[in-house]
Order: structure tokens, then C-alpha cells, then sequence
């Protein structure tokens, strides 16, 4: 019997440690930190991580080379000889790329699918014998290709005869309805700001003004997004899930918030310059998307097939886009066969190439890494998550700490140009301000002071050896939850020159890397390193084609090329006016004049010294930021006395506010000494027109 006791006895003490070491243990746990701030969906987490994907531009602008189409041509025009959308998907794989958002409707309101509610549409297109559904075939190709699919509807219509009146909105609202109920699931639903304006409005051709606040009552739109494609973010200037970066140049700011006072922003809203650092007050969680073209057009226009972004341009808008916080959408002009022209094509693989190897190796993985503090000093937290590859994991600090830093350290110096780190989103975005420093030749040197994280951020330097380095976080609003810190080592990539041509007709060239070396052509031929070496400047008076190139001698590596065209020299060309109006004409991009009068319109006129064939003329506005003067509206005279003007051309500059790069107008050649150009409006409607460079093309 007390043997029987002793056991029983045992088993009550065993089982009574049991659960003292149990309670304990959970009287140890780590709580884990809270939500600072506002918090990602999941469905914007999803989008977030997709970081790239395409845009596609395609309709009746591509055959009638505009940008904004006025809703009054046929729909006979549409008419693509080739167009294959697996094509397109191919590409966007090959890039890298996640989904394509397909401009279902633009601003001309025609359909790129049957609507059941319009005749402006493909089915009254010769393509397909009219039986054609471009969103269909698209859709079927993204699920072919494992891509998600985006729909961009333009709430602008300029043929519609109801736009402006509360009709419409059925009518926006209808086709809403069709392009997410009957093609599978979308992932973004992309609105456009432009809202408004002149138009066709079926035959009224008349200018229709909206209030873009209320008139499409976009709560209940989006409500519709929400019934339809519950798992599919929403786009537009204010959100409410993706917001626009306040430009279509292809970056956003450094300091760069997912947060936004969201109920204080809408579709065309006038201070879109904040959208591009986002609100460190905001009260929603919205996050920027960069939009941005491989052209100067978001159409194709064949005029533009020596202007497509280079590698070192794309790599930019890279690192300026998911490299700050935020993610790449890049437009594809459709071309008129219906396909991604090839010299797009071609570079954007350049891109994928070029990613791939600068991201190649990441250097932590051999490093050791410590913290100045670990939340509880537990494993859960520990300053080791940041190298796991696991993007659920993070390094996290007690609540009270508002400064630490972690420590790097290798065995053996290594090199590296790149760093990249991520904090963990989930939790709100946190940290205000960071420094990195490297341990070169025995003392700290600073390499970089930034600001915000966010969902990502990627740095580049010049190359640095070392064997320590010390990641500092200074400001934040929360304790700090860093997930991925990242160390790279990129190869040198050598950039195009820039070749410029002054008024008094001498071109200069310039590489980036001042130890590189330049050779060019002026007959129209590929460049090589046995071609003409760039010592210094040179005289050039007539027309010419620069094609130029940077390149290591030693190595024999060459940059991509650039393709200068340059008319008639400038050196006698007189404007009157004060001494700032010569850099209209002085061949520099960065220098630039403002007319100003009391009201519009503004002329500009100039005394080319002596009679040329004229066929068109080319404007650049002010490219310094924020610009002012932008030109929208203009009429184009010429005259050989400056006394009998004739009209050469009139029109519109259409997305110029968003997109202020080269505008090429050509018109019927005209023999004339004197060219005045007429600013009508601009695209803030005041009486200021702003100018870098003026050029005449002559025949």
C-alpha cells in the first residue's frame, strides 16, 4: 500500500511541475508588437508583392497618331493587320512582369470589347469581321502565360452624348459591370484623373465641365468594383487602394509614404504633387504605383522609335519606382500591326537581364549580423530574420526603443554598390529616417542619410570595400520591424552620352563616367571603337545625325546609342525680348524663359535670318521641377516678311502636363523667314507660356 502511495505521490509532483514550468513559460512569452498606424489589405499586400507589371496602350489613337482622341472618328480605323496577344504575354514574362492592365476605353470612348451599351466598338471595326473581343483574347492569353489581368476604364468619354449629365454614370457604371463579370478575375481596376473637357459628345462638339468630386459618385462605383472583384485593387489619384505618384516620368519621392488622407484626395486632384511623397499623417493605407511609358507617348507613334527609353533610363525608373516604396506599371504603345514593336520588346529584356545581375548575390549571406536590441531578447525577433530569406519573419525591438542599429560583418572585405532593405508592412509602415555606414580604412564613413522604407527601398552608391557595416535606424513611429536587408554587388553599366548642339551650332558630348571613352558617326552609320573618337567640341551648320556611343577601351564594352537629330543651325535666329528669351533657342533642355502677359494668347516670334522650306517645328517645355508655362493649346504661323502670317498648323498638346517632353508637329512644307508660335492656353490657365528649347524642322 505505500508503495502504491509513494507512485501516486510522484505522479501529483511530476505532473504539478509540469504545469508550474508550463505556466511560467507562458508568463515568459514575448508579446509580439502591435499595428502602428494604418495596416495593408491583403489584397493590396497581394498587389504590392507583384512590384511589376504592364500597362498597354492600344485603340483608334494608334491609326490616327494622337495621344487623346476627341471621340469623333470611325471605328472603321481600328484595324491591326497582326495583332497577337499572346505575343504581348510573352513579353511581359519574358521581362519579369506579373499582369498586364489593358486600357479597355480611353478618353475617345472607343471600346476595345462588344459593349452591349455603345456602337462605338470593335464590333463595328473591320477587325475580326467585327466579331472581335481584344479583352477576351488578352484574357486568355494572361492565363496561358500565368499573368494577372488589370482593366483601365477612361470616366471621360468625349464621344458619349450623355457625358456631363447623370445618364452617363449608367452608362460608365453598365460597362463597368461587364468587363469584371465576364473575364475571369482582375486584380486592378485602374481610373484614370483626366475628367472632362472638350469633346464630340456624339455630334455636340462642345467643351463639357464635371465637378470631380462628386459627379460620378464614386463611392458606389467602387462599391461595384467590390461586389464584382472583391480580391481586385482600386486605382485612382486618391485610391481608396492604389494612388497615382503625381507624374508619368517613372519615379517617386525618396520619402515616399504608403499613407494618404485618403478623403481629402479624388480622381483629378489639383495637388497631385503630394501624391508623390504620400502623407506621414495619412489615415488609410494607399500606396503609390509609378506609371510610366518606354516611349515619350503612352500610343504608338512610328516618329517615336528612336525615342525609346534606353537600359540606363529603365534602370532608373527601377530603382525610382519598387526601389523607393513603390511599384512599376511601364505602357507598351501598341503598334499598328497590334504588337509590341521589337525595339520595345528588345529592351525591356534588357531590363530583366540587367535586374538579374545586379541583384545577383546577395553578400549577407556570408555576413554575420547583431542588433543594438531584440524584443525580449527572443529568437522569435532576433536580428538574424533579416538574412532567412522568409519574408514573414522580421528582426523587432522592444517597444520603448526608438533608435537601433544593426551591425554587419564579414570574415573577408567585400565589395558592394547596392543595398536593399524591407520592413515588415503588415504592421504599419514605421521608420521616418536610417543611415548606413561602412568601416573604411579604420574609421565609420557615412554612405547614405534616407528617409522612409516601406514595402521596399534600394540604394545605390559608388562601390564600397569594406568588412563592417552598420545599419542605423533614427526616427520612427513605432518600434522598428525590419523583415530583409539585402547587399550587392552590381556590374558597371556604361551609359549613352549626351550630345547637345548650342545656338551657335557646336556639338559637345558627355559620358557619365568621366574615364570612359566616346565614339560617334555623322553619316548615319553604327558607331564602333574604330570610329571617331569625341577630343572636343565641334562646329556643325546644316543637318546632321549624331549616333553616338561610351566605352571601355580596355574591356571593349559599349553603351547603348545615342541618336541626336539636329535641323538647321540657330546662330542666326533673333528674338526680341529680354536677354533670358535666348534660351528658347540655346540647345541646353535645363535652361529655360516664361512669357508672361496679362492674359493668353502669348506670341512668340523669331527671325530665322533667311528663307527656309519649312515642314514643322518642335517645343520642349520648361523640364525643371515643378514646371510652370506648359503650353496645352497653340497655332503655328509662318511668314517671309513678318508682316503676312498663314497658318500652318493649330492644335493640342494632350497629356503634354503629365508627359512634358519633345512635342513634333509636321504640316504642308511652306517657304518662310519668320515663324510665330501662338500659345492659346496652357495647362494651368494662366497667361504664362514656359519654353526650353524652340527648333524648326526644315525640309
Amino acid at each position: 500500500m505505500a508503495t502504491y502511495l509513494h507512485v501516486f505521490h510522484r505522479n501529483v509532483f511530476t505532473l504539478l511541475s509540469l504545469c508550474i514550468s508550463l505556466f511560467m513559460l507562458a508568463c515568459s512569452e514575448v508579446k509580439g508588437p502591435v499595428a502602428v498606424g494604418p495596416i495593408p489589405s491583403e489584397r493590396q499586400m497581394n498587389w504590392q508583392e507583384m512590384e511589376y507589371y504592364a500597362f498597354i496602350h492600344f485603340g483608334i489613337n494608334t491609326f490616327t497618331d494622337v495621344e487623346w482622341g476627341y471621340g469623333d472618328k470611325s471605328p472603321s480605323l481600328f484595324n491591326p493587320s497582326d495583332l497577337d496577344c499572346r505575343q504581348w504575354a510573352k513579353v511581359c514574362k519574358d521581362a519579369g512582369m506579373k499582369g498586364i492592365i489593358l486600357t479597355a476605353k480611353h478618353h475617345d470612348g472607343f471600346c476595345l470589347w462588344p459593349s452591349e451599351y455603345t456602337e462605338y466598338s470593335v464590333k463595328q471595326s473591320p477587325w475580326r469581321g467585327g466579331k472581335g473581343d481584344l479583352v477576351r483574347e488578352l484574357s486568355d492569353a494572361c492565363k496561358e502565360y500565368g499573368l494577372k489581368l488589370g482593366i483601365y476604364l477612361s470616366p471621360w468619354d468625349r464621344n458619349h452624348p450623355d457625358y456631363g449629365k447623370p445618364e452617363y454614370i449608367t452608362y460608365f457604371r453598365n460597362q463597368l459591370r461587364e468587363l469584371l463579370s465576364d473575364y475571369g478575375d482582375i486584380f486592378e481596376v485602374w481610373f484614370d484623373g483626366a475628367n472632362g473637357g472638350s469633346g464630340y459628345y456624339g455630334g455636340a462638339n462642345e467643351e463639357r465641365r464635371i465637378d470631380r468630386r462628386t459627379y460620378y459618385d464614386w463611392p458606389h462605383t467602387f462599391e461595384l468594383v467590390r461586389e464584382l472583384q472583391p480580391n481586385a485593387v482600386i486605382f485612382s489619384d486618391g485610391g481608396p487602394d492604389v494612388r497615382w505618384c503625381g507624374n508619368e516620368e517613372g519615379w517617386v519621392s525618396e520619402t515616399n509614404w504608403s499613407l494618404l488622407r485618403r478623403d481629402e484626395v479624388w480622381p483629378g486632384y489639383p495637388n497631385y504633387k503630394e501624391l508623390r511623397t504620400g502623407h506621414p499623417d495619412g489615415t488609410h493605407w494607399v500606396p503609390a504605383e509609378v506609371n510610366v511609358s518606354m516611349r515619350p507617348g503612352w500610343f504608338y507613334h512610328a516618329y517615336e522609335d528612336d525615342r525609346v527609353k534606353t537600359l540606363p533610363e529603365l534602370l532608373n525608373i527601377y530603382y525610382y519606382s519598387f526601389g523607393r516604396n513603390g511599384t512599376l506599371l511601364i505602357n507598351f504603345p501598341i503598334d499598328k500591326r497590334g504588337l509590341i514593336h521589337e525595339i520595345d520588346a528588345r529592351r525591356i529584356v534588357e531590363l530583366a537581364e540587367a535586374v538579374k545581375a545586379d541583384f545577383k548575390i546577395n553578400l549577407i549571406q556570408s555576413a554575420t549580423v547583431t542588433a543594438s536590441n531584440v524584443r525580449g531578447n527572443s529568437d522569435t525577433y532576433a536580428a538574424a530574420n533579416v538574412i532567412d530569406s522568409t519574408k514573414d519573419t522580421y528582426w523587432a525591438t522592444d517597444d520603448k526603443v526608438t533608435k537601433a542599429s544593426l551591425d554587419i560583418t564579414w570574415s573577408e572585405p567585400v565589395e558592394f554598390n547596392r543595398f536593399l532593405v524591407q520592413e515588415y508592412i503588415r504592421l504599419g509602415q514605421r521608420v521616418e529616417s536610417f543611415t548606413l555606414e561602412a568601416y573604411v580604412e579604420d574609421t565609420w564613413k557615412e554612405i547614405a542619410s534616407e528617409t522612409t522604407i516601406g514595402y521596399k527601398r534600394i540604394l545605390r552608391f559608388p562601390t564600397v570595400l569594406t568588412t563592417q557595416v552598420r545599419f542605423t535606424i533614427n526616427d520612427v513611429k513605432g518600434p522598428p520591424l525590419i523583415s530583409t536587408i539585402g547587399f550587392y554587388n552590381a556590374p558597371r553599366l556604361l551609359t549613352a552620352p549626351v550630345v547637345r548642339r548650342d545656338k551657335e551650332g557646336r556639338v559637345s558630348m558627355q559620358a557619365a563616367d568621366p574615364d570612359a571613352d566616346i565614339y560617334y558617326t555623322v553619316d548615319g552609320t553604327t558607331p564602333t571603337l574604330q570610329s571617331q573618337k569625341y577630343t572636343s567640341d565641334f562646329p556643325v551648320e546644316g543637318k546632321i545625325l549624331i549616333r553616338a556611343i561610351t566605352a571601355n577601351s580596355l574591356t571593349g564594352e559599349v553603351s547603348p546609342e545615342t541618336h541626336e537629330q539636329f535641323d538647321i543651325s540657330r546662330k542666326n535666329w533673333k528674338i526680341d525680348g529680354d536677354a533670358e528669351m535666348e534660351n528658347v533657342i540655346d540647345g541646353n533642355p535645363l535652361t529655360h524663359w516664361h512669357q508672361v502677359g496679362a492674359t493668353m494668347p502669348l506670341d512668340l516670334v523669331i527671325d530665322l535670318g533667311t528663307m527656309y522650306t519649312i515642314e514643322g517645328f518642335r517645343y520642349l517645355p520648361e523640364q525643371s521641377y515643378p514646371a510652370s508655362g506648359i503650353i496645352f493649346n497653340y497655332q503655328f504661323y509662318t511668314s517671309a516678311d513678318n508682316q503676312q502670317w498663314k497658318l500652318a498648323s493649330e492644335g493640342e498638346f494632350s497629356n503634354i502636363k503629365n508627359n512634358p517632353l519633345w512635342q513634333t508637329r509636321k504640316f504642308p512644307a511652306a517657304r518662310a523667314r519668320f515663324v510665330k508660335f501662338r500659345a492659346i492656353n496652357n495647362t494651368e490657365n494662366d497667361a504664362v507660356a514656359g519654353y526650353a528649347e524652340f527648333d524648326i524642322l526644315t525640309k
